[in-house]
């Protein structure tokens, strides 16, 4: 009997069966909807984190300063000195502090964020309207203020607030620019107003810069530009560099990458993993249900034998059956699947990324399923021998 001859007769056994062999196959399209869904939202999520941290540049540098006390913080011109260095082509020191705002008779609390001119480009910020601080803003000290958009649209609704007047904490500050929204993992600048450092010292009454941007002169210096800025915190703050305990944390976004992907493999081989087990389930059920049929179809096998099948012309037909099953609920999965993650990223509000290596991988697994549920059958069916199954009843 040729291949094309068997592919028939298995058909036909699906096809009479059809109920039957839907709900065989709805465990395999259940297991590999969950792979897949759940794979390509879990790696959605990976990718929208890693753009928006790639956002801010590779070569971003942020120091915090963690320890406690006016000795455990840096004045804003020895912040400026790591500048001098030939690996970091830009400094922004933070002062931030919280402040009571207020504009005719609407009043609010808004963080205040002291820094530079170096600011805008370091943390990849664009300007809606209006200009950003200069450095004759931070020399002179001048009273000027740069809105989030969010804090913007609270105190002066849909009136542009450029050229307008603020108090924060009584004094009075002019409104130079909005910023457009930004948000990622190192947070929102929505509710921020940002002020000239130097202005920031007196107004917040704080002589100490706690954060500080800093941006790598290239990807390649990263390394160097952070061992650089430890060796001169440590000698600043008198610790060693090898010590457990450090004043100080250095982040670049290398790390953050690094320890995201990490992050987020483990978690989405995870969810994988746990998908992966409906399609066990779901293989069982495809063998019990094999294991049925070579039951019913006792007698039938008996005649073909008799008649002149081989073992392998039987073992083939079960074992071709079983991987149909499985095939077809593999592909009815697969499409479930890719629609089912964009429509739950809809609800959620991320993308969801189907790859080819996940959708092969959900598919390969599934027909590995088949044809190891299936075997066990399909060898009970060719190993009966012909005159016990035409005796049976």
């Amino acid at each position: 009997m040729d291949i094309l001859q068997t592919i028939k007769i298995a058909m036909r056994g699906i096809l009479d069966n059809k109920l039957r062999s839907f709900l065989t196959m709805l465990g395999i399209i259940i297991g590999v909807t969950s792979v897949i869904a759940l794979v390509s939202i879990g790696q959605g999520a990976t990718s929208q984190v890693t753009e928006q941290i790639q956002s801010l540049g590779s070569n971003l540098l942020t120091v915090n300063i963690t320890g406690r006390g006016a000795n455990t913080t840096l004045s804003y011109e020895e912040a400026m000195e790591f500048g001098e260095s030939p690996y970091i082509s830009a400094v922004a020191p933070i002062m931030n502090g919280s402040a009571t705002v207020k504009h005719g008779n609407k009043n609010t609390t808004a963080q205040i964020q002291g820094t530079n001119e170096e600011f805008l480009g370091i943390r990849n910020y664009k300007l809606a309207e209006g200009r950003f601080i200069t450095s004759a803003d931070v020399y002179m000290r001048q009273k000027i203020a740069i809105l989030g958009p969010g804090i913007a649209e609270d105190i002066f609704g849909l009136v542009s607030p450029v050229g307008q007047e603020i108090k924060i904490n009584g004094q009075i500050f002019k409104v130079v620019g909005i910023l457009e929204s930004s948000s990622s993992m190192m947070g929102s600048n929505d509710e921020d107003i940002y002020i000239p450092v130097t202005t920031a010292e007196r107004l917040l009454q704080n002589r100490g810069v706690r954060t500080i941007y800093m941006q790598a002169a290239s990807e390649d210096t990263v390394e160097l530009a952070t061992q650089e800025i430890s060796v001169k915190l440590s000698r600043i703050f008198k610790t060693d560099t090898n010590s457990d305990f450090q004043a100080y944390r250095i982040f670049s976004q290398t790390e953050m990458l690094d320890t995201l992907n990490e992050t987020t493999s483990t978690l989405t081989m995870m969810l994988g993993g746990i998908a992966a087990i409906s399609l066990l389930v779901g293989g069982i059920g495809i063998m019990n249900i094999m294991l049925v049929s070579v039951t019913e179809r006792t007698r039938e096998i008996g005649i073909r034998k008799a008649l002149g099948a081989r073992k392998r012309d039987i073992l083939s037909q079960f074992l071709i059956e079983s991987l149909v099953l499985s095939g077809i609920g593999g592909v009815i999965g697969i499409i479930v699947g890719i629609l089912m993650s964009r429509g739950i990223a809809q609800v959620i509000g991320i993308t969801a990324k189907t790859t080819y290596s996940v959708t092969a991988i959900a598919f390969g697994f599934s027909m590995l399923v088949g044809i190891f549920f299936g075997l066990y059958p399909a060898n009970k069916a060719s190993s009966l021998k012909p005159i016990e199954a035409l005796r049976y009843e």
